[in-house]
This record gives structure tokens, sequence and C-alpha cells, in this order.
């Protein structure tokens, strides 16, 4: 009698505890962002103390590293990704007269279709659409400040992140061994096997796919730039980073890159190089990246990670997108426990 109330204790915490994490996903996302952070950052914390430098200093020496690798990254990147954005709006058109001139005609002679494409009219729309934007920052900060409300939010986020962080970073391990106090004597051994089998699947994601993601991004963005790509910075930054989903970041750059070549050097020869590069980025990734990084911890099959992205973004926005892939991992832990305990049971061995 006694497990069953303490089972239904635990269900209605669970559900209590779901529920207010829908309701305050608005505001959870800068303390997400701080914990990812500092979760991040807590080894590097660990390390320096050991070495012999004092926790607080540590922890201040991580967070300076963190944050001035982050705002280098935005000074330096950004600007150029905003060039090549525009860059490749510029080339659409082109694009448009590409597929009309070259597309349309081996359609109309290989498969009887006689559809056309406006390239006037698209170029027009394209300009005026362009012209109300200004650019991509320009077009960012007029939608994003548009109401005192969400700048008010934006500035807030902005403002808590790097608070919320160093603190963290400051007193990880201490929320850590709190937390373990807690914990019933009854239960604290296995739920420590759990939370240690769920660390070492959340490390190998966040910190293996994190770097997968990154060297994909520079492989694929100094293979297209010297190629001669005009966009290829852009191109290969996003492939880098939609390669958290198995596949989609390659079929996704493979295909734009292909178009851009086409469009920018009108010929075949500069695509067979292309292709090259997204060859060599996708067979180091397989080869050594992911073995190497990530191995086989997470466990999460690709159809898996791809439920768990659009689940998380159905029900939480972008909240549930930061969220889905670390939540699905952690289920993956309790489901392989579950399962161990099943097979132990007398239901299964009857």
């Amino acid at each position: 009698m006694q497990k069953i109330a303490n089972s239904s204790l635990v269900i209605i915490l669970g559900l209590i505890a779901c529920g207010l994490i829908y309701l305050l996903s608005p505001i959870l996302t800068p303390f997400l962002v701080a914990a990812l952070i500092a979760y991040l950052g807590d080894p590097l914390v660990s390390k320096f103390s050991r070495l012999g430098l004092p926790h607080l200093l540590s922890a201040i020496l991580v967070f300076t590293l963190l944050f001035g690798a982050i705002i280098f990254g935005i000074i330096l990147i950004v600007p150029l990704i905003e060039k090549q954005i525009e860059m490749l709006f510029g080339l659409i058109p082109y694009g448009v007269e590409w597929i009309q001139n070259t597309v349309v005609p081996w359609l109309q002679i290989h498969f009887g279709i006689n559809e056309t494409i406006n390239a006037a009219m698209v170029k027009e729309t394209l300009a005026e659409n362009w012209q109300k934007a200004g650019s991509l920052a320009s077009w960012a900060i007029q939608k994003t400040f548009e109401s005192s409300r969400t700048l008010i939010l934006w500035m807030t986020n902005l403002l808590l992140i790097p608070v919320v962080t160093f603190y963290l970073l400051r007193d990880w391990q201490d929320l850590l061994k709190n937390l373990r106090s807690l914990l019933p004597r009854r239960i604290e051994p296995t739920t420590v096997k759990l939370v240690k089998d769920c660390d070492s699947v959340l490390s190998a994601f966040f910190r293996g796919q994190f770097l997968v993601m990154l060297s994909l991004a520079i492989i694929y963005s100094a293979g297209l730039m010297i190629v001669g790509l005009n966009v290829g910075l852009v191109i290969g930054v996003i492939s880098g980073l939609l390669c958290i989903v198995p596949y989609l970041g390659f079929i996704t750059g493979i295909v734009a890159a292909t178009i851009a070549a086409l469009i920018q050097f009108g010929n075949w020869n500069e695509v067979f190089f292309v292709w090259g590069v997204f060859a060599i980025g996708q067979a180091t990734e397989s080869m050594i990246l992911t073995p190497k990084l990530v191995g086989d911890r997470i466990g999460l099959h690709p159809v898996a990670v791809i439920f768990s992205v659009l689940c998380g973004a159905t029900l939480f926005g972008f909240f549930g997108v930061l969220l889905a892939l670390p939540v699905a991992a952690v289920i993956m832990v309790w489901l392989r426990f579950l399962t161990g305990r099943y097979r132990e049971s007398k239901l299964y061995q009857s």
C-alpha cells in the first residue's frame, strides 16, 4: 500500500512539473540556454580547479572564455553571413533566368512540358521586398523591436543568460550535491546510476554533437569557398547546423550548393567539385567525427531524432526544439532501465 502511495505521489509531482514547464515555457528559454552553457563549461571548471586554481577563479575564467568565444564568433561570422545572404538573394533572379533558358527548354524537348516562368516579375517582386527589408540585420531589428514588449523580453533574455550562466558555473557541483542529499536513501544508488547514465548520454550528445556540427560547418564552408562558390560560407554554416538531424544537413547543403554553383558558373565542372566537398564531409563525419566524438552512447534512431524535434517544436516552439533531443535521450535511458527490470521480473520469466 505504501509503494502504491509513493508511486502515485511521484506521478502527481511529475504531472505538476510537466504542467509548470508548459505554462512557463515562454520565459524558460534563457534559463535553459544558461543551463546548457553551464553544463558544457562545468568540466572545464572542474579541470581548472584540479590544477590548483580557486573554484571561483576557475568559474570566472571559463565564463570569460565561453562568452568571449561567442561574442568573437558573432562579430566575425554574422557580418559575413549577412553579406552572403544578400548575395544569395541577388542570385535568385539569375537562377530564375537560368531555369527559364536552360531547364525549361530541356523539359519541353524531353517531356513536352510547356510551363514558363516570368523572370521579370520575379525580379521585380524580389527587389521590392528586399528594398522594404533593407538588409537582413535591419529587417531582423525592425521585426524584433516593433513592440516594446518584445524589446523588453529580448533585452531581459540577453541580460539573464550570462548572469544565470555565471551563477550556475560557480555553484553547479553544490547544486548536484544538494539534490543528491534530498534523495530517499533507499532509492539513492539506483537514482544516482540513472543520473550518471543520463549524464553520459547528454554529454555525448551536447559536447560531441556540437563538435561534429562545428567541424562539418568548417569543412563545408572552407571547401565551398575553395571551389569559389560566392555563397559557400552561408551554405556551409547552415549545412553544419542542420547536421543535428541525420542527413538533413547533407541533403540541404548539397542541393543548395548545386543550384548555387549552376547559377554562378553555368556548367557542371564546378558542380562536381561541390559534390566532392560534401562527399568528403559526409565520409569524415561517418568514419571519424561521429565515432570519435559521439560514439553509440546516445542510441537514438534517426527517425526518433526527427520525431523528437518535430514534437518539441509543435508543443513548445523554439524552447521545445532546444529541449527535444536531450529529453528524448533521457527517456531512452529510462526505457532501457525499465526494460532491464522487466526482463528480470517474474512476469517476463514466467
